[in-house]
């Protein structure tokens, strides 16, 4: 009976030795220590190097973990509380310094709601083990700034206008222009996480952190966005002036974006009207039909008049618009004809500042052709082109096809002047099945194409004493034809 309550004995302390045991390695202490991180405010988004920066780093010392522990960076909410559901920083990179100490490099949520109150903290994958003490920042503090700045850039308001009127006793709405919103970023209105200020006369309006601003009193407003200890003036708006109108002959002005006056050969420039409700636009005093928004497209001069109604009062505004681009003619029909032997003066008239002209020939550049006035000796496709070099940076082309009349097609040039034209030969010899080739008097072969399109000489002929003499040869569909050039100076 001893020997059995003895072994019983045993046996009940063995269990009691291995419960112990296994209590004492479950309830084993584990602790973190983080450093203080190398920053005082996360401050995200900002373009370094052409990308969005959001590298930070957490370096930390462990102990009581297993050797299969994994770490992260718990981030708490805009109040500075962490959640029963805890988020975590983006982990881009991880660092084992020694068997007890990590660095993780990390990125905060591009869709985090920014605030100044934030505090950050490292946690393990094991439930119920310690996390770490909320981690202070450069300057000592476990509370900071934490943003990340979606849009980078300046934005407008009132679609850039720069004025905008309300009728007394009224109230108009200001908002954060989004004109392209299937476009993300061009235009912080498509994040919504980004929180705004607003300013009347440089003075913050207490409590308007949205997009739009209902005002109901004149001054000068403007917006920025919202970082908080991140923010930065470059990323606020225009500033526009509010006006209170009352009755009619409100103040209505106009503005132009290419200026005026403006080049025309710019494209269009918008002109846009103060803000209101209904528009009519009028162009020197006639109503532009279908024109009722704020702003119209134009690229002619004249006197433009947008009538607006502001709901309750109406008011009247015009510009005067000119254009500093230049005007030109021509003094040839767009196709004309010339016999065998005959020449044709052809003249541009322009009144453009410090011109310059350039004349083509079956798409093809003649030499030394630089004046207002060019002498046609053959038929082909032509081309001028006026350059205005001064103010309105701007070009004019007039193209013009010169033909001949039955018979002359068949005739072959054997002679052409150095530096006013080329040696032009008819169509029915200008295609893939023809072969052009040209030798000089000593037998060098200078040309030898097919498609010939009457474009030699490319380059200068020097000539001294005696014009030379080339000699050609023609072969395809309509035969072969032979003859020889000569090449006045």
């Amino acid at each position: 009976m001893m020997k059995k309550t003895t072994l019983s004995l045993i046996k009940s302390l063995l269990f009691l030795g291995v419960f112990f045991f296994t209590f004492c390695q479950s309830n084993a202490q584990t602790t973190i220590s983080a450093s203080k991180f190398d920053f005082v405010n996360i401050c995200a988004g900002d373009i370094v190097n052409g990308i969005p920066f959001n590298e930070y780093y957490a370096t930390f010392t462990y102990s009581g973990f297993p050797s299969d522990v994994i770490f992260a960076v718990e981030i708490s909410d805009e109040n500075g509380n962490f959640l029963s559901t805890p988020v975590l920083a983006k982990e881009l990179e991880l660092t084992k310094i020694s068997a007890t100490q990590q660095k993780i490099k990390f990125a905060i949520p591009t869709t985090l709601k920014g605030s100044d109150t934030y505090s950050l903290r490292i946690r393990s994958n094991i439930s119920n083990a310690s996390t770490s003490q909320r981690i202070k920042n450069f300057v000592n503090n476990d509370s900071f700034s934490v943003y990340y700045k979606n849009y980078v850039d300046s934005f407008s308001i009132n679609n850039q206008a720069p004025t905008a009127t309300f009728c007394s006793g009224g109230s108009m709405t200001l908002s954060i222009d989004n004109s392209t919103p299937s476009v993300k970023e061009s235009s912080p209105v498509n994040y919504p996480n980004l929180k705004f200020i607003w300013y009347k006369d440089d003075v913050v309006i207490p409590g308007q952190t949205a997009a739009s601003l209902s005002v109901n009193a004149g001054g000068s407003y403007y917006v920025k966005i919202d970082y908080g200890k991140c923010s930065d003036n470059n990323f606020s708006s225009n500033r526009v002036t509010v006006n209170s109108a009352s009755g009619s002959g409100s103040t209505v002005s106009i503005s132009s974006s290419l200026g005026n006056p403006f080049c025309a050969n710019g494209g269009s420039t918008i002109l846009t009207a103060t803000s209101g409700n209904t528009y009519i636009w009028k162009k020197d005093g006639v109503v532009i039909s279908g024109a009722t928004s704020r702003t119209y497209s134009t690229n002619e001069s004249g006197v433009y008049t947008v009538d607006v109604n502001f709901g309750g009062c109406s008011g009247s505004g015009n510009i005067n618009l000119m254009s500093n681009s230049f005007d030109a003619s021509i003094d040839v029909a767009e196709e004309t004809s010339i016999g065998e032997g005959e020449t044709l003066s052809v003249t541009v008239t322009d009144d453009a500042s410090n011109p310059t002209y350039e004349w083509f020939l079956n798409g093809n550049a003649i030499q030394g052709a630089t004046s207002d006035t060019y002498l046609i000796s053959f038929r082909g496709n032509y081309k001028v082109k006026i350059s205005q070099a001064g103010g309105c940076i701007s070009s004019r082309e007039f193209s013009f096809k010169v033909n001949g009349p039955p018979g002359l097609a068949t005739v072959i040039p054997n002679i052409i002047k150095l530096g006013s034209s080329y040696w032009n030969i008819p169509d029915e010899f200008k295609n893939e099945n023809t072969k052009v080739i040209i030798i000089s008097s000593n037998g060098e072969k200078v040309l030898d194409v097919v498609n010939y399109q009457g474009d030699w000489p490319q380059t200068g002929i020097d000539i001294k004493n005696i014009n030379p003499v080339y000699y050609y040869v023609i072969q395809g569909d309509a035969g072969e034809k032979k003859g020889s050039i000569t090449v006045l100076k």
